[in-house]
C-alpha cells in the first residue's frame, strides 16, 4: 500500500506489473474436484484469505452471491501488532487479509477458493502482489477447520498438477490463530474511493474479472 497507492504517477508506472498479477484471471481456474456440499439449511461460516492488498480482496468477495459480510484485517501475527503502522514495517508476521462470512447453503468453500485463485490475486508471486512487496502481501489461506484445510490443499494440488499457472503456487495453507479488524478507513476502501489511481489500476480489474468470469455469482454492492 503505502505511498504508492496515493501517487498517480507511481500507480501508472506499476500498471504493467499490476496487470500481470491479474493475468491468471483471463482464464478462470477450474472448479475444485474436492469440495463441500451445499448445506441443507442457511447458516454462517467464516473463511479468511490473504492475497495482497486487502482493498482489492475485499472488493471482490463482497460482490459474491452467498457472501454475507466481509472485513479487512490482519492475520498471522499477534493482537499487539495488528495495526496498519506496525504491519507495514513487515516485521509482525501479519498478512493483509479479509474475513469472509458466507452462507454455506448458497456457496461452497471450494467456490470461494476458485474465485480467490481466479480473480483475486496471482498465487505464484512470493511475498508480493504487483507493486506491493513484503510478507504482509503474501498469498495465504487461513483455515478455520479441518475441512477447509483438506479442500484447500487438494485444490492447490489440483491446480499445480494441471499446470493452470505458469509457475508453482506459493500460497500458504495455515491455521487461523486470530483475525484482527483493520482500521475503519480501510473497510470498503475501494467502494468509497473509486477514483483513487491505485484502485483504478489494481483493483477495478478484479471486480470486472469477477463479473465477466463468474456472472452467475456476481452481485452489485452498495456498502453496508
Amino acid at each position: 500500500m503505502r505511498v504508492i497507492r496515493n501517487t498517480f504517477m507511481m500507480a501508472l508506472m506499476v500498471c504493467a506489473v499490476c496487470v500481470g498479477c491479474h493475468a491468471a484471471s483471463r482464464t478462470p481456474a477450474p472448479a475444485p474436484l474436492n469440495d463441500a456440499q451445499l448445506a441443507q439449511k442457511p447458516g454462517k461460516q467464516t473463511a479468511v484469505f490473504a492475497g495482497g492488498c486487502f482493498w482489492g480482496t475485499q472488493s471482490v468477495f463482497e460482490r459474491v452471491k452467498g457472501v454475507l459480510d466481509t472485513t479487512a484485517g490482519y492475520a498471522g501475527g499477534s493482537a499487539a501488532t495488528a495495526t496498519y503502522d506496525q504491519v507495514t514495517t513487515e516485521t509482525t508476521g501479519h498478512a493483509e487479509s479479509v474475513k469472509v462470512v458466507y452462507d454455506p447453503s448458497k456457496i461452497t468453500y471450494g467456490r470461494l477458493l476458485q474465485i480467490f485463485f481466479s480473480v483475486v490475486h496471482d498465487p505464484t508471486q512470493l511475498n508480493r502482489q504487483g507493486p506491493d512487496v513484503g510478507t504482509s502481501y503474501r498469498s495465504a489461506i487461513f483455515y478455520t477447520n479441518d475441512e477447509q484445510q483438506r479442500i484447500s490443499k487438494a485444490y492447490i494440488a489440483q491446480l499445480d498438477a494441471a499446470k493452470v499457472f505458469p509457475k508453482p503456487i506459493v500460497t500458504q495453507v495455515v491455521p487461523l490463530k486470530g483475525f484482527y479488524d483493520a482500521e475503519s478507513y480501510h473497510q470498503d476502501y475501494a467502494l468509497y474511493n473509486p477514483n483513487n489511481p491505485y484502485i483504478l489500476v489494481c483493483d477495478k480489474p478484479k471486480i470486472d474479472a469477477l463479473k465477466e468470469e463468474f456472472p452467475e455469482l456476481f452481485k452489485e454492492y452498495k456498502g453496508k
